[in-house]
Parts: structure tokens; C-alpha cells; sequence
């Protein structure tokens, strides 16, 4: 697909964008401007670093400029939760915002990395949860909101395995009668198998693994929520296994795709931003 044309600001540009610290490395000004460009919505999407501790002053900044989404990144997630003057289900049980919807100074605080994880796995593997043994390796915040939104998708059994059981149990939690914690090797006997931890991220030449390759099979879907490299060493053992393997980019997208529809209430153009975020990946490895 060819450049789309920027779309000229003018006084009624609207205004969405990350905060974080810092921020200005994020993925998402590629994936929004072009969902903006692709649908010639009169949005724009930037970048502000904001320094620990004060996204509460970045959520009164929201209402008096009139700011219609944040995207909310590391480390103001929680703060942002404690801000704003409602929190979706998902956002209160989280504890933790990662978009926020101004309407009219009204701030609405939502997680969509949950429902962008389930998204991105039915466009992936065709498929949602339902029915399915899950194990998830990991228990920060985007470990929990995976468990939630598989027990939430109809998963038969979600077990979270990680080194600190108290956190995997607070984690295991959230998926209600479904969730339980285990040991690694309860990968062996999964069907869905979802790395949430960091393991994988300083590329697939240094050939660590969350887990032995030899819990694999070729019955199972695996997806490393590591998007930076799009190749880990996890991905790569689950394909030598005959396993259906996946990184993080359809997660990255689709819960931005989910941003996207709560703020414009238009249908995000899913493609574009896949394409965007491809680009933009591909161009760090460049680099």
C-alpha cells in the first residue's frame, strides 16, 4: 500500500497520544497516525515523556487542553488507575490503565491489553480460548491481564507459572475457578502456551528459554508476548517442536486497536497498523 497523505492540522485536529518515561521509544505514533491516515480522520497522535510521579498532573493537562486519548505506558499505569474518575471492570481489577477516554473532562480509565491479547490470537491462530489449557509464564502486569481475558474467552484451565508463587497466586486469581498455579512443567500438558516475561528479549542468539525446549509439542499454540525481537528463542524451539508459534506484534496492535475504537468509535483499520508496525520494527533492526 502506497504513503496515505498526512492529514493537514487545522484548529479542529484532535489530539491523542503516550505518556510515559520514557515514551518517546513507543510503537504506537507509527500505529495510530496510521489508522488516522487510512480512515483521513482529522486526528494526530504524539509522544510525551512524563517523569515518574506526575501523570497526575498529565491527567489535568488531559482536561484542560482537551486531550481525547492517552495511551498509558510504564511506569504510570497504576498512578494513572488511582487519577482518573472511572475505571473499566478490567481497569479496576488490574489495578492498572493503560488508555485513557476524555469525554467532555470525564476521564475513563480502560485496559485493553487483555481483549488485545484474545484479538490478536483469533487473528493469528483463528481461534479464541474457549475450551483450551492455558499456561502463562509470568505474573506482571501484562501476565495478569492475559489470564483474566483467557478465563473471560472461555479457557478450560489457565495456570500461571512463575517464580514468586505469591505473585503467580494473585495473578491466578483473576482467572476465577479456572486459574490455578503450577509448576513449569505443566507446559508439557498445556494446549495454549503464553511467555509473559521477559525472557527472549535480547534476541534469539542468546538462545535462553523460559522453560525446557523439551516441554514443547506439536499439539500446542505458543505466543511470546516479546515483540522486539519478532524472533525469540522460545519461538524458534516451539517451531523446531512442530508447535504453532507467535510473538507479541497482533497483542501490540490490537490493544491499540482497541484504544483506537474507544476514543474515535470507528472500526480500527487493523491492516495498516499491522503494516505500520512492521515498518517500524523492521526499521529499528536497521539500526
Amino acid at each position: 500500500m502506497g504513503a496515505a497523505r498526512m492529514t493537514e492540522i487545522s484548529g479542529r485536529t484532535r489530539l491523542a497520544a503516550v505518556i510515559g518515561d520514557p515514551a518517546r521509544h513507543s510503537l504506537s505514533p507509527a500505529l495510530h497516525n496510521a489508522a488516522f491516515r487510512s480512515l483521513d480522520l482529522d486526528w494526530v497522535y504524539l509522544a510525551f515523556d512524563v517523569a515518574r510521579g506526575r501523570a497526575g498532573e498529565a491527567l489535568d493537562a488531559m482536561r484542560v487542553l482537551g486531550i481525547d486519548g492517552y495511551s498509558v505506558t510504564m511506569p504510570h499505569k497504576r498512578d494513572v488507575a488511582f487519577g482518573v474518575d472511572e475505571l473499566t471492570d478490567d481497569a479496576s481489577a488490574l489495578d492498572a490503565v493503560n488508555c485513557v477516554v476524555n469525554r467532555g473532562g470525564h476521564l475513563t480509565g480502560h485496559n485493553t491489553d487483555g481483549i488485545g491479547f484474545v484479538r490478536g490470537l483469533r487473528h493469528d491462530a483463528g481461534r479464541g480460548a474457549a475450551g483450551l489449557r492455558c499456561v502463562v509464564l509470568g505474573a506482571g502486569g501484562a501476565a495478569r491481564a492475559v489470564v483474566r481475558a483467557l478465563a473471560a474467552d472461555g479457557a478450560g484451565a489457565v495456570v500461571v507459572v512463575n517464580r514468586s508463587p505469591d505473585a503467580a497466586a494473585i495473578a491466578a486469581a483473576l482467572a476465577g475457578d479456572v486459574g490455578s498455579v503450577g509448576p513449569v512443567d505443566e507446559v508439557e500438558r498445556a494446549d495454549l502456551v503464553v511467555n509473559a516475561t521477559p525472557v527472549g528479549m535480547s534476541g534469539p542468539e542468546d538462545g535462553k528459554l523460559p522453560f525446557p525446549a523439551a516441554l514443547l509439542g506439536s499439539h500446542q499454540i505458543v505466543v511470546d508476548l516479546v515483540y522486539d525481537p519478532l524472533d525469540t528463542p522460545l519461538l524458534a524451539a516451539a517451531r523446531k517442536a512442530g508447535a504453532e508459534a507467535h510473538n507479541g506484534v497482533s497483542m501490540l496492535v490490537f490493544q491499540a486497536a482497541q484504544a483506537f475504537e474507544l476514543w474515535t468509535g470507528c472500526e480500527a483499520p487493523v491492516e495498516p497498523m499491522l503494516g505500520a508496525a512492521a515498518a517500524a520494527l523492521q526499521s529499528r533492526s536497521n539500526h
